[in-house]
Formats: structure tokens, C-alpha cells, sequence
């Protein structure tokens, strides 16, 4: 099975690829080959091991997003700013390689220089929620590690957000004061009192974090309440922070199932309604939107 063209998420854990052909995807592969794994030699070793057995004789084009083209990456690919299309014919970047069987290209990320932000991986996939939904006016949000909120008018990206709001779900969880009185499990009741504190007082959120741990202690609150909770109260206070960049608009939430799930529950109380797009699907959609453009280009 050789491949038209390969398409690759590159992140700082996880290497995704996928062969593509004329109908969609004919397989996909994955390690954890990522990025925060590698020096810069690795890096073209890592791919052909994931994908050497989707090539032929000839040279079949790889496109790769995400922190692939990052400083610490195979190849650092400049930012491009906002407003723009989140993905654009003639930007992408060309990765030398020493085998001749592949041609890597690199979707730039974007930036924004006040308030200072930036992006790599989530503009391919608003470019594939943009194909997926043409047309599409309003906000667009990627929860994650780094949950992105970014503002979509006429095929361009105006203006987005950044927040540390899984990261520090992480730390708070696995390394403060606040892991002793913390368990597995779920608790919608305690996560819906959680979102509605982060929401309605985000000026508080430190005293309210410290809250959770004082409760355990003195009133009994369960480990799996107190992680959902913990869970509401960050969330609650993204959102309140990205109101301007949500209120009155149409909403896209991008990524895994639950968590999206969780901040259409938030919206919800908010009175906001969101539609769901996997993440998968908009990565793809994106590369294979980059495919055109680069073979537009060429042409």
C-alpha cells in the first residue's frame, strides 16, 4: 500500500499519521515519538519508522502540523499573524530531509502580538472546521492543555486566546497541597457547583481552590467531588475570562469527546449552545486543505 500523500500530527507527546488516497484515510499510525522526546536528528529517523511502509519508489509528499515546526522542533517555521486564514497557499515550509523518498512540508503556526499569543496545530484544525462548515462566523474553542478560544470572520482568524486551564488542572492534581484530598471518579452535582463559583466569581478562584482542600479536611468532601469540582471552578473561570471572545457568537468546540462535553455544560449554563467537531476530523480536513493549497501553488 503506498500513499498518495501523508498527513501528520506532530505534538509534544504524541507522532499521528495517516496515508491518505483519493477517498480519505487508508491507514493510520501513531507513537510516542513526540516531539519533547527528541533532539533535532530524531526526528526524520521517528517518522520512517511510523510510516516507512506507506512509501514507493517515488517521493510522496508529508505534511505535518503542530509543535514539529516549533524552536524545539525538527524544523522552526515562523509564525504567521492575525488576522489571517489559518492555513494559506505558498506559507508552507519545506523540511530538508536525507531521504529521498519523502517530501516534508510544515503548516505554520500563528501569532498575535497584543495581547501576545500563539498557536501551532490548532490553526489547521479551525482551517479544517472551516472546511468541514463553510461559511462559519464566530468563535471556535480548542480545549486542551492549552485551551485556545479564537474569533472566525470570513475565513480568517481575527483574533485568539490562550489558557493554561488543562495544564493546570495537571499541576493542581498531581503536585500541589490540593492531590491529598483528591480521587478518580466524577461527580456531575459537585462539577456543576464548581463551574457556577469559577463563572460567577473568578476574582475568587484562589480562595475557592483552596476551598477544596479545606472541606476534605474539616467536611468530609469526597475525593471524587472535590477533583470534579476542581475541574468546574477552572473551567468556569476560562469562561468567564473568554466571554468577549464567545458572547452572543456561534460556538465550534474541537477536540476530544468528554472534555468538549464538559465545556458545552459550561456554555450551556451560560446560555450559549456549542456544536462538537472531533479532533481528528478537523486535523485532516486542514492538512488536506494545505495538500490543495501547496499543489495550488505548484501548479
Amino acid at each position: 500500500m503506498k500513499a498518495d500523500w501523508i498527513a501528520v500530527d506532530w505534538g509534544t507527546t504524541r507522532l499521528r499519521a495517516w496515508a491518505m488516497g483519493p477517498d480519505g484515510v487508508r491507514a493510520e499510525a501513531a507513537s510516542d515519538e513526540g516531539m519533547g522526546r527528541l533532539d533535532r536528528a530524531g526526528f526524520e529517523p521517528a517518522l520512517l519508522r511510523l510510516i516507512g511502509g506507506w512509501l514507493g519508489s517515488g517521493v510522496t509528499p508529508v505534511l505535518a502540523c503542530g509543535m514539529v515546526g516549533s524552536r524545539q522542533g525538527w524544523h522552526e517555521v515562523p509564525y504567521r499573524q492575525v488576522p489571517c486564514a489559518p492555513v494559506a497557499a505558498g506559507a508552507l515550509a519545506a523540511v530538508p530531509v536525507q531521504d529521498r523518498r519523502i517530501a516534508v512540508q510544515i503548516v505554520p503556526g500563528l501569532a498575535q502580538s497584543v495581547p501576545a499569543d500563539v498557536m501551532r496545530g490548532e490553526e489547521t484544525q479551525i482551517a479544517g472546521a472551516l472546511t468541514l462548515h463553510p461559511g462559519f462566523d464566530g468563535a471556535v474553542c480548542l480545549p486542551g492543555t492549552h485551551s485556545k478560544w479564537a474569533q472566525v470572520s470570513a475565513g480568517e482568524v481575527v483574533s485568539f486566546q490562550t489558557f493554561l486551564t488543562g495544564e493546570l488542572f495537571a499541576l493542581l492534581s498531581e503536585q500541589s497541597v490540593l492531590r491529598h484530598g483528591l480521587s478518580e471518579g466524577w461527580d456531575d452535582s459537585a462539577f456543576d457547583a464548581g463551574l457556577a463559583e469559577g463563572a460567577s466569581r473568578p476574582e475568587r478562584l484562589m480562595a475557592l481552590l483552596f476551598r477544596l482542600r479545606a472541606e476534605g479536611l474539616l467536611s468530609g468532601l469526597s475525593g471524587a467531588a472535590a477533583r470534579s469540582r476542581l475541574s468546574g471552578l477552572l473551567i468556569g473561570a476560562e469562561l468567564a475570562a473568554a466571554r468577549p471572545w464567545w458572547l452572543g457568537l456561534p460556538i465550534l468546540l474541537i477536540g476530544a469527546d468528554r472534555l468538549c462535553g464538559l465545556y458545552a455544560r459550561g456554555l450551556a449554563a451560560q446560555g450559549a449552545t456549542a456544536r462538537v467537531l472531533p479532533a481528528t476530523d478537523c486535523t485532516l480536513a486542514g492538512l488536506a486543505l494545505a495538500s490543495g493549497a501547496l499543489k495550488g501553488a505548484a501548479a
